[in-house]
């Protein structure tokens, strides 16, 4: 079975036993996950992360002992840990919680739609993922592995590797990805100079990833570039054609 096709192990932590209950229901509708348990605190979610071995925790802040905060500290310091998405009814630990890594910050009460998406993002950083990505040290290609998005559904984290493009409209910079597209309060100005090796300037307004580029099509009297997994094509400025076009020789 491959990565893709492999269920998502997860295990619920909150002291709530209403707020397991939901994220337990919510996960049935939720194809390619398998609850594997829960925990009610910080001491037995340790002692179920090593029998269980999970891929994704959904885990509560607040909690008696521990609380969440402080587990994903000890547990983003064990090898290979799964992937965290925090369910909670504070938005002010937002910060704290990226600040360990975490894969999603969800307010409660978590839809069912919101939960799906963490976990949608969650799977591209699942254990087996993880262990190849880190067989490449990051500096290899520069810059951060992830963006962290902040909207009205809550705080995204972005897979650089997962991103096609970048496109500057107004304030705001849309990175088109593999499971849509997110609005990004960074310039594009900020992002080129911190992902110049992954990303090549096809337009004054957009940059776009190498790697994901299939070819180019004529479009009337200019052209646009074809990015694998991606309905958006950004048009490409005639003074960046021969560029453009040297990339895909050269990558050919």
């Amino acid at each position: 079975m491959n990565v893709a096709e492999r269920p998502l192990g997860v295990l619920i932590v909150d002291d709530e036993p209403l707020a397991r209950a939901r994220l337990a229901r919510q996960l049935q509708s939720i194809d390619g996950c398998q609850l594997l348990g829960e925990a009610a605190d910080g001491e037995s979610a340790l002692q179920q992360l090593d029998s269980l071995d999970p891929d994704l925790l959904l885990l509560d802040i607040e909690m008696p002992g521990e609380n969440g905060l402080q587990l994903a500290n000890q547990i983003s310091n064990r090898p290979n840990p799964p992937a965290i998405i925090f369910c909670t009814a504070h938005d002010e630990f937002a910060l704290p919680a990226f600040a360990v890594a975490a894969s999603g910050y969800l307010l409660k009460p978590v839809n069912v739609e919101q939960l799906a998406q963490a976990i949608a993002q969650a799977r591209r950083l699942s254990k087996p993922q993880l262990l190849d990505r880190n067989a490449e040290p990051a500096q290899a290609t520069g810059g951060r592995r992830q963006i962290k998005a902040v909207s009205r559904r809550g705080v995204q984290l972005l897979n650089i590797e997962d991103i096609r493009c970048f496109v500057a409209e107004d304030k705001y910079v849309i990175a088109h990805h593999s499971a849509g597209e997110t609005l990004l309060d960074e310039s594009l100005k900020e992002l080129e100079a911190e992902f110049g090796q992954r990303f090549a300037r096809v337009h004054r307004n957009t940059i776009v990833a190498k790697t994901h580029i299939t070819g180019l099509q004529k479009e009337g009297d200019g052209y646009r570039v074809a990015l694998a997994g991606c309905a958006h094509r950004p048009a490409v400025s005639r003074r960046l054609l021969a560029g453009i076009k040297a990339l895909l020789t050269e990558m050919a």
